[in-house]
């Protein structure tokens, strides 16, 4: 029993060391160049390594496959603050004034979205 929960311990320690690599290397490609930074960050690495992480962990293609149409519905609403910030900055906005409102923003979206999901979606 221990082993178990030290093996799943490693797991997750794991994932979370990948997962921030890629969170760091995006951000420092991004101060030398924005969009190199960006094709970095835009793929959907968390996405991916979520779907592989769940099909390994479970066999289960079905609900990989609710997994996948689920981030379909909620990266939608997620597109609201990348458009709202840089229209606000651009627009002599605070940089915490632009965020707070592209994240509330975000939210409202994403309760949206939730909502469409679990009701018109076969994933949910």
């Amino acid at each position: 029993m221990a082993l178990f929960i030290i093996m799943t311990l490693l797991s997750w320690l794991g994932k979370g060391l990948f997962s921030g690599a890629i969170v760091v290397a995006a951000s420092e490609i991004a101060k030398k160049t924005t969009i190199y930074g960006a094709i970095v960050i835009s793929i959907p690495f968390m996405s991916i390594m979520s779907i592989f992480w769940l099909y390994n962990d479970t066999k289960d293609t079905s609900q990989v496959a609710d997994f996948a149409e689920s981030i379909l519905w909620l990266v939608l609403p997620s597109l609201l603050l990348f458009m709202i910030l840089p229209y606000l900055l651009r627009r002599d906005w605070s940089f915490e004034a632009a965020m707070a409102i592209g994240v509330l923003a975000t939210i409202v979206a994403y309760l949206i979205g939730v909502y469409l999901a679990t009701n018109y979606s076969s994933a949910a």
